[in-house]
């Protein structure tokens, strides 16, 4: 009974705490929150990293980290737990402190018969009509007052009626959500960009919009698969606006205190983010950092180039060459309007700063080269869509913050005096055809190797038969038909075992004689050598404590040795066994090891070549129906003159 109440009075407390909508006269307290319909986002009060300052802010519920992702009162904390959120029925939010002082109210110049104020699942808190579902009919809403984080539906914008902005700022600090130095913010003059400004200073730029994203930091035609974007310009707003299109990806594009801009994917099993990409990404997001008339390309071992028909504007003062390139680049040789100009293609850029640029949707290329020839003051033109082809984007003042790509990217046509683009041309060409007579010469040397090789190969082969042919040994040969016969076509009843170079099966001829049959593995990668080793060594020896090899199969690619069978196994099968081993008492024990001792004498001193086993153990001690040792297995064995007492290997062996 106790714990049904303890369950109800808790049902109670969490019903009193956490909220779905506020209605006029009710208010949020420090320590109660409101939640979403679906449970993703939460609002409530809350103090940053080591601060003991309380906020009304934004979070994700479902987030263990509990990443802020809002602020009300940013700019004018509550010093205690004493804060109260009231809804008034205006539908306007008031924020108030110990002393009941407005700290903190959203704005709203129209009202309406019945307010509510709700936290919707995409994490904006609105406050609209309870019986109006219309988006465009809020009353107010904070994805118009971001902070410092871009969530999936929030618009970078400005109405260029009322003049009013939407952006985002950064906190000042980890323990500071005030807003600090850096901003994100589409910059509608000439043709409009998204930019991240240090007060009023553009760091970065993202570029203008060229059909698909802003062409400085995505040089691609090709979709995202996981974002839609958006951005529109007519005579009334401009905004740019993402979304993604799998709505169980939580996502946010946030910006931190350094103004970095880094878009974050949750990894829901591991309850992290997860960085998906970052706008900031190398030294050539740095607005302007190579000047007028050059290009960064991050790739290169020094960033700055100035482009064709372009030289250092002050090459004497050696900054150009200690890293210091915002002096940037100056024309070779002068414009010469009436005497005729002309443009050079440039592919693979980030188009330059569009803030003094026109644009013009309709135009063609064609269209868009002629109307720039005839304007003296237009320094060059691009396409304004790179997915359809079409629109026209002009330039009237110097070229600066562009970047080189290693593909895709846009093309820029640059004017330049005749006379210029004529020796650059010039140049092009030698370049060609001292390109073709390299790639000529190339070839040829190319194919002398090849039939170098073709022809050593050749030698190498022919050289190896004669080898194989010189050390080819006396053994009786057994064909593939008849060992598969003897063995059952290898039947698993009659494995014997197995080891790093295949299997052993126990066969008999048709003579009736029992044969163990050792089958070299075909993925084996030491089995060739090792192969060739047994037979030259074993062929060679002749002692009863070896075992005896009766002869081989060599077939294509199957590789056999035959060699006597030897009916009580392995050694190891008799003294790792707690039954078996009482079969050793310490007479066969001794006659074992005085076999054993007898071969390794054999190999070591008695044979005609000193013979090192280097893999003795006792699953290679076998014994025949007299309990009589033998020694097999030869793969790993190493053999020197007599007269010698040592001897280098080139790897490990032996188990």
């Amino acid at each position: 009974m106790e714990v049904v109440w303890c369950l109800i009075l808790f049902s109670f407390i969490l019903k009193a705490s956490t909220l779905e909508i506020i209605t006029p006269g009710q208010s949020i307290k420090d320590g109660e929150t409101l939640i979403s319909a679906g449970g993703s986002f939460e609002v409530g009060f809350f103090s940053p990293g080591s601060s003991k300052s309380r906020y009304v802010g934004l979070w994700y519920k479902k987030v263990s980290t509990g990443t802020v992702v809002w602020v009300a009162n940013r700019e004018a904390p509550v010093f205690d737990t004493s804060g109260v959120l009231n809804f008034s029925n205006q539908g306007i939010l008031t924020l108030l402190n110990s002393t009941k002082l407005v700290v903190w109210s959203s704005n709203t110049s129209r009202t309406v018969q019945d307010p509510v104020l709700q936290l919707l699942e995409s994490g904006n808190l609105v406050v609209k009509d309870r019986n109006d579902n219309n988006p465009d009919n809020l009353l107010w809403q904070s994805f118009d007052y971001p902070c410092d984080n871009f969530l999936p539906g929030m618009k970078i914008g400005k109405n260029l009626v009322t003049g009013f902005e939407t952006y985002i700022s950064s906190w000042k600090s980890t323990d500071d959500p005030a807003q600090g130095q850096y901003s994100l913010r589409i910059d509608p003059h000439g043709v409009p960009q998204l930019v991240v400004r240090k007060g009023s200073e553009v760091v970065f730029r993202a570029g203008s919009w060229d059909g698909v994203y802003f062409s400085n930091r995505k040089p691609s035609a090709k979709p995202s698969p996981l974002y839609s974007y958006q951005f529109v310009l007519n005579k009334n707003e401009v905004y740019y606006k993402c979304e993604t299109k799998n709505i169980s990806v939580i996502s946010r594009y946030a910006m931190n205190p350094s103004g970095l801009m880094q878009r974050f994917v949750l990894n829901e099993r591991k309850q992290e983010w997860e960085i998906y990409s970052t706008a900031q990404a190398d030294q050539c997001a740095v607005y302007g950092l190579c000047g007028a008339y050059a290009s960064c390309n991050s790739y290169g071992f020094t960033p700055c180039a100035c482009l064709e028909g372009f030289v250092p504007i002050s090459p004497s003062s050696g900054n150009w060459n200690s890293a210091e390139w915002s002096d940037g680049c100056i024309r070779r040789t002068p414009l010469a309007c009436d005497s005729g100009d002309s443009f050079m293609k440039h592919t693979r850029l980030a188009l330059p700063d569009t803030s003094k640029s026109w644009a013009n949707n309709s135009m063609s290329l064609k269209e868009c080269e002629e109307l720039c020839l005839r304007n003296c003051s237009c320094m060059a033109y691009a396409n304004l869509d790179i997915i359809k082809g079409t629109g026209c984007l002009l330039w009237f003042n110097e070229l600066i913050d562009m970047t080189e790509f290693n593909e895709d990217g846009q093309d820029l046509y640059i004017r330049l005096a005749k006379s210029e683009l004529d020796q650059i041309q010039r140049k092009m060409k030698s370049k060609k055809k001292q390109k073709a007579v390299i790639i000529a010469i190339s070839i040829i040397t190319a194919a002398g190797m090849m039939v170098i090789m073709v022809l050593l190969y050749i030698r190498k082969k022919i050289l190896c038969k004669e080898g194989k042919h010189k050390e080819k040994i006396e053994l009786p040969l057994f064909d593939l038909a008849t060992i598969a016969n003897a063995t059952d076509n290898f039947s698993s009843n009659n494995k014997l075992g197995q080891g790093g170079f295949g299997h052993v099966y126990k066969g008999m001829l048709k003579e009736g004689k029992e044969i163990a049959v050792k089958r070299l593995s075909k993925d084996s990668g030491q089995g060739l050598d090792e192969f060739k080793n047994e037979v030259t060594l074993i062929v060679k020896l002749q002692h009863r404590n070896l075992v005896k090899l009766i002869g081989c199969c060599i077939k294509g690619d199957e590789r056999m040795l035959i060699y006597e069978y030897l009916p009580n196994k392995s050694l190891d099968y008799f003294i790792f066994d707690k039954t078996r081993n009482r079969l050793l008492d310490w007479h066969r024990r001794r006659h074992i090891i005085d076999g054993i001792a007898r071969g390794l004498l054999y190999l070591h001193h008695d044979s005609r070549l000193r013979i090192i086993h280097r893999d003795l153990k006792a699953s290679n001690i076998l014994l025949d129906d007299s309990m009589n040792p033998k020694i097999s297995d030869f793969g790993l064995a190493r053999t020197f003159g007599g007269d010698k007492t040592e001897d280098k290997t080139r790897r490990v062996v032996g188990t």
